[in-house]
Parts: C-alpha cells; sequence; structure tokens
C-alpha cells in the first residue's frame, strides 16, 4: 500500500510540473470558459464583497477566460517576454468579465500562455466571447432553478448553430451550474473538446442561481 501511494504522490507532482512554467505559444486549442456570474458570486464573491456582486447588474455567463489547451492537459503561468497589461487594459476587460482583477488573474495564469502580447490576448478573448450567443432566456432568471445541466448546453446549442454537443460542456461546483465551456481552435472556430475538457456536470439536477 505504501509502495501505491508513493508512486500516485510522484504521478501526481509530475503532473503539476508538466502544468506550469511552459513556453508561450505551444498549445493545441483554446477553451473559452463562460462563468455563470450569480454562481460565482455565491462561491467565491459574495466572501469578497466583489462589485461584480453588487445587485442590480444583470450579469448572465461572463468571460472566465480563454484558456491555451493541449489535447490532453494544459499549460498555465508559461514563460513569456511580453509585459504585463497596465490598468487600463485590465479595467477595459471589466464589461466582460464583471471586474478588472478577474481579467489580470487570467493574463497571468493563462493569457501568457497564448504567445500574444497582453492587449491582443484581450482582444481576441473579447473576439471569442462574443462569437458565442448567449442565450437571452438566461437573463430571465428570477428565482432558483434546478435542472438537469442538459439544459443549460441545449440553450448554447440552440442559440448558436456552429456548435456541435462535443465541442461544448457545462460544469457545476457544491450543487451549482458553474460554468459554460466551449472548446474553440486557435482561429476561433468551434471545435470538439479533448476527452479531459469534456467532462459535463453528472447531477441529475443543479441548481442555476438567480440573476443579481
Amino acid at each position: 500500500m505504501r509502495k501505491l501511494v508513493a508512486v500516485l504522490a510522484l504521478f501526481c507532482l509530475s503532473q503539476a510540473v508538466r502544468a506550469e512554467g511552459e513556453r508561450a505559444g505551444a498549445f493545441d486549442y483554446y477553451v473559452l470558459s463562460l462563468s455563470w456570474s450569480a454562481a460565482w458570486c455565491a462561491l467565491e464573491g459574495d466572501a469578497r464583497d466583489d462589485p461584480q456582486c453588487d445587485r442590480g447588474r444583470g450579469l448572465t455567463f461572463v468571460l472566465h477566460g480563454l484558456w491555451p489547451q493541449y489535447e490532453d492537459g494544459w499549460p498555465s503561468y508559461c514563460r513569456t517576454g511580453a509585459r504585463d497589461p497596465g490598468r487600463a487594459e485590465t479595467a477595459a476587460m471589466a464589461d466582460v468579465m464583471g471586474g478588472a482583477g478577474q481579467a489580470f488573474h487570467q493574463w497571468k495564469k493563462h493569457g501568457r500562455c497564448s504567445g500574444l502580447a497582453a492587449g491582443d490576448y484581450y482582444r481576441v478573448a473579447r473576439q471569442a466571447f462574443e462569437s458565442i450567443a448567449v442565450p437571452k432566456l438566461f437573463t430571465r432568471v428570477d428565482r432558483p432553478l434546478t435542472l438537469p445541466a442538459a439544459v443549460i448546453e441545449a440553450a448554447f446549442l440552440e442559440a448558436n448553430p456552429a456548435l456541435s454537443p462535443d465541442s461544448i460542456t457545462i460544469t457545476c461546483k457544491a450543487g451549482l451550474i458553474q460554468e459554460a465551456r466551449i472548446c474553440l481552435t486557435p482561429k476561433l472556430e468551434p471545435r470538439a473538446c479533448g476527452p479531459d475538457v469534456a467532462r459535463d456536470c453528472r447531477l441529475p439536477d443543479a441548481v442555476l442561481e438567480p440573476v443579481r
């Protein structure tokens, strides 16, 4: 048993090393991560008194990030000579990301791996976000809804005919609908997700928090 635990620990360590500090620009595709704002607030934002969670903002799915991805796994905190974005650049992303702090964090962890300058990464991330139609029916969610994740996926597929079921996955956390993750080529065209991304929420029902 001790040998098995040691092997497992070594495997996890090797995976962690592989997951950080890679060369910028070396990736296979993007994952466009759209976060259900009210769920993020319930899980994290409220505890921080984050302005994203203020009542009356009417946020539905916001841009969590645009993540460079390998066919198996993903890079993070990559080595790059590109300078970090200034405050004006991060603040300019607040309308689609909910806040400037999230924009800077996404650059540090994922944007550096794109091989792009910070301004170009934000431009591409916004372009990817705007290429996906967020179903308008979500703006009418005014009370908690208990439903299968498949209902959320079906709404996105109906609103985005270019998407296929293997190019989108819906995640959940702590019983809440959390994110819609959409797989795109480097040219921002829909493509099939890798097996490590294609992990739909397995709950028979999850809660979609009401829009704030």
